[in-house]
């Protein structure tokens, strides 16, 4: 059956998605030909966007942060705004992203899980008091909460667990769906990837450019742009 043909019938779909996402909306993918494992730093970036290197080198990690994962000007892409679509006719109940950048919720997408955090939530290490973005684009240095802590972004770095109550919920959704669109993603960074696992329905879609360690238990692998294939889609979805 068509990519069409098995949204159509179905109307418990979750998708999760990976880097891939958002690259359509300018922002880089780290493991890309030019992502940001392939720039030149002083540190690699999994070192920098580890827990220990945040906490022992916490000026140089800002100095990163601000630098290479903020990205205020990225818009949602088609792919953000078919999900939004599909969940408002009833047929998407959960987006699980392993991306930080918000575009799904700025696109309209209610019920999102984001398994490694937001760069719109930020917190003081002290006290727990929280922060939109604008107190660290605004400030310099290390972000310093008015209590005198440093504040964090709410994001999972290397090191760090993945928050429970998210990782639960991805589980529950994945695991109660009739359809579930993987897009945009490798599916080799654990634990996220191993959340395909739970997925126990008869349409699993794979769309990526390249092929991914999971094609072989796919229902429909579509190696191609996903914002093509969410083109394509977009004026059907309603018929």
């Amino acid at each position: 059956m068509s990519f069409l043909g098995l949204v159509k019938n179905s109307d418990n779909i979750v998708f999760f998605g990976g880097a891939g996402v958002s690259t359509e909306s300018g922002i880089p993918d780290f493991r890309s030909v030019d992502g940001l494992y392939n720039q030149k730093y002083d540190y690699p970036p999994e070192v920098i966007l580890s827990h220990t290197f945040f906490m022992t080198n916490t000026e140089e990690f800002y100095r990163f942060y601000r630098d290479k994962m903020i990205f205020l000007d990225a818009k949602p892409n088609i792919t953000h705004i078919v999900l939004a679509k599909l969940e408002q006719l009833g047929k998407l109940k959960a987006v699980v992203t392993q991306n930080i950048d918000g575009l799904h919720q700025m696109a309209g997408s209610k019920t999102v899980y984001e398994l490694h955090g937001s760069i719109y939530r930020n917190y003081c290490l002290k006290c727990g008091k929280f922060y939109g973005i604008e107190k660290i684009i605004n400030s310099e240095g290390i972000p310093k909460c008015e209590c005198g802590g440093i504040i964090k972004p709410d994001v999972v770095l290397y090191e760090e667990q993945l928050d429970t109550d998210t990782l639960e919920n991805s589980i529950s959704a994945i695991h109660n769906a009739d359809m579930l669109i993987v897009g945009g993603t490798s599916l080799s960074v654990y634990p996220a990837a191993g959340l395909i696992r739970y997925f126990k329905g008869n349409k699993l879609v794979l769309i990526n450019k390249t092929p991914t360690q999971y094609d072989s238990i796919a229902d429909l692998v579509i190696n191609d742009s996903l914002g093509k294939v969410m083109k394509e889609l977009m004026p059907n979805i309603e018929n």
